[in-house]
C-alpha cells in the first residue's frame, strides 16, 4: 500500500491530555490486536503459525519504530514512507491470517491522521477493500458481515476523526478569540492608563495655571507697581534730610505705597508656597482647609491688587463637596486673574448664589471686554484660561457661560447642580 507525499504540516502545538490518551489508546489497540492474532495462531496450532507470529512482530516493530522516530512527526515524506511500510506489513499479515482483518480499524485512524482528508478517505476505502478481500480469501462462505464489518468500521473511524477535527478547530478558534480578548483587554488597560495620565496632566496644568501661575503673575504686577512707585517718588537726600516739605511727603507716601505692594507680593508668595506644598501632599486648597468657600472667596477679593473687587453672598449657604468648592474657587481665581491682567477694569464683583438645586458663581467687571468668539480670547495667554474654567464646570455636570463685548465689560457665570446629599 502506497501513500502520496504529504504537505508540510502546520506548526504543531503541545498535546493536550485528551490527545495523549487517544494516542495511547490507539497504540494499545493495535498492539493488542497483534498479540491476539499471534496468540490465536499459536493456540490453534495453525499451519503457518510461525509466519503469523513473525508477521505480527515485524508489524509491531515497524509501527513502534515510526512512533518513536522524530522524523516521522516532522517530515511528511518520512510519515508517508512509514505509513506505506505499516500497510505492507499488514497486507502480509492479512495474507497469512484472517485475524489480521481487525488491524484495519486502527489503521483507519492512522491514515486519517497522517494524510490529507481526500487521500485519507481513499486510503480508508483501499484498506477496507483489502480487509474484505483478505476475509474472503480465508473463508469459503460469503456473508454480509464480511462486507459490513470493514465498511462500518471505516465509516465509524471517518466520522470520529472528522468530529474530532471539527471540535479541535472550534477549540482553536476559541483559543484565538481568547487570545484576542486578552490582547484587547491589555490594549484597553494601556489606553485607560494613558487617558488617566493625560487627564491627570490636564488637571495639574489647570491647577498650576489657576494657582501658581496666577499668583506669580500677581507678584510680578505688585513688584512692578512698587518699582514704578519708587522710581516716580522724589529721592533727593537734601529733600529728605531737611524740614518736612512737599517733595519729602510725596517720597514718604511713595515709599509707603511701595512697601504695601511689596507686602502684598510677599503674601502672594506665601500663598503660592502653600499651594506648592498642597500639590506635593495632594491636599485641598489652603484657602478651603480652615474655612468655607464664601470665606475663601472673600479673602480672594480682599487680596486682589486692583481693581476694587467686592464679594457678595446670596441664598442660604450650605456645605458643598470638596470637588465643587475647589472648582468654584479655581474658576474665581482664574477669572479674577484675567480681570487684573487684561480687563483694565475699575470695579469687579464676585457673587456666590445658593439655590434649591444648584449653586452659581458670577464674576462681573466693567473692563474693556472682548469678543468671546475669538480663538485667541478663548485660549487665553497661557492656553488654560476660559477652556480650563469650562472644563472644570463640565466635569461636574455644570454650565459655563461667558458674556462680553468690546467696551462693555465681561460677565462669567458657572452653575453647578447640587448633588442629592448637598441639595
Amino acid at each position: 500500500m502506497t501513500a502520496p507525499v504529504l504537505p508540510a504540516p502546520a506548526p504543531s502545538r503541545p498535546l493536550t491530555p485528551v490527545s495523549k490518551v487517544l494516542r495511547l489508546c490507539l497504540h494499545a489497540l493495535l498492539l493488542g490486536l497483534l498479540a491476539l492474532a499471534a496468540g490465536r495462531a499459536i493456540a490453534d496450532s495453525a499451519p503457518r503459525a510461525g509466519w503469523v507470529v513473525a508477521a505480527c512482530a515485524v508489524l509491531a516493530a515497524v509501527y513502534a519504530g515510526g512512533v518513536r522516530a522524530p522524523a516521522v512527526h516532522r517530515s511528511p515524506r518520512a510519515g508517508a514512507v512509514w505509513l506505506a511500510s505499516v500497510g505492507a506489513a499488514w497486507v502480509a499479515l492479512l495474507a497469512l491470517s484472517p485475524d489480521g482483518l481487525w488491524i484495519a480499524f486502527p489503521l483507519y485512524f492512522l491514515e486519517l491522521h497522517l494524510l490529507r482528508l481526500r487521500w485519507g478517505l481513499a486510503a480508508v476505502a483501499l484498506t477496507a477493500c483489502a480487509a474484505i478481500g483478505g476475509f474472503l480469501a480465508h473463508s469459503s462462505a460469503v456473508t454480509p458481515g464480511a462486507f459490513l464489518g470493514p465498511l462500518l468500521g471505516g465509516a465509524v473511524a471517518v466520522a470520529t476523526v472528522l468530529g474530532y477535527q471539527a471540535l479541535y478547530r472550534e477549540s482553536e478558534r476559541r483559543r484565538e478569540l481568547i487570545e484576542e480578548l486578552i490582547t484587547t483587554r491589555a490594549e484597553l488597560a494601556a489606553a485607560e492608563r494613558s487617558a488617566g495620565i493625560l487627564a491627570e496632566r490636564e488637571r495639574l496644568a489647570r491647577e498650576i495655571h489657576d494657582t501658581l501661575a496666577q499668583g506669580l503673575s500677581s507678584i510680578q504686577l505688585l513688584l512692578r507697581a512698587a518699582e514704578r512707585t519708587l522710581s516716580e517718588a522724589p529721592t533727593g537726600a537734601g529733600e529728605l534730610a531737611g524740614p518736612a516739605t512737599e517733595p519729602a511727603a510725596e517720597a514718604a507716601a511713595g515709599q509707603a505705597a511701595a512697601l504695601a505692594h511689596i507686602a502684598q507680593a510677599r503674601e502672594a508668595a506665601q500663598d503660592n508656597l502653600a499651594e506648592a506644598r498642597r500639590f506635593v501632599r495632594a491636599l485641598t486648597p489652603p484657602d478651603l482647609e480652615h474655612g468655607s468657600l464664601a470665606a475663601a472667596l472673600g479673602r480672594l477679593c480682599a487680596g486682589a491688587p486692583w481693581p476694587r473687587v467686592r464679594f457678595s453672598l446670596s441664598g442660604t449657604p450650605r456645605v458643598l463637596p470638596t470637588p465643587y468648592e475647589v472648582a468654584l474657587l479655581r474658576i474665581a481665581q482664574s477669572a479674577l486673574a484675567n480681570v487684573v491682567r487684561h480687563a483694565r477694569a475699575k470695579r469687579a464683583e464676585i457673587t456666590l448664589t445658593f439655590m434649591d438645586a444648584s449653586v452659581t458663581l458670577d464674576i462681573v467687571d466693567d473692563g474693556q471686554g472682548f469678543d468671546p468668539s475669538s480663538a485667541a480670547a478663548a485660549r487665553g495667554d497661557g492656553g488654560f484660561g476660559l477652556p480650563a474654567m469650562r472644563s472644570r464646570a463640565e466635569t461636574l455636570g455644570g454650565l459655563f457661560t461667558v458674556e462680553s463685548d468690546p467696551g462693555q465689560g465681561t460677565a462669567v457665570a458657572v452653575t453647578l447642580p447640587l448633588p442629592l446629599e448637598a441639595s
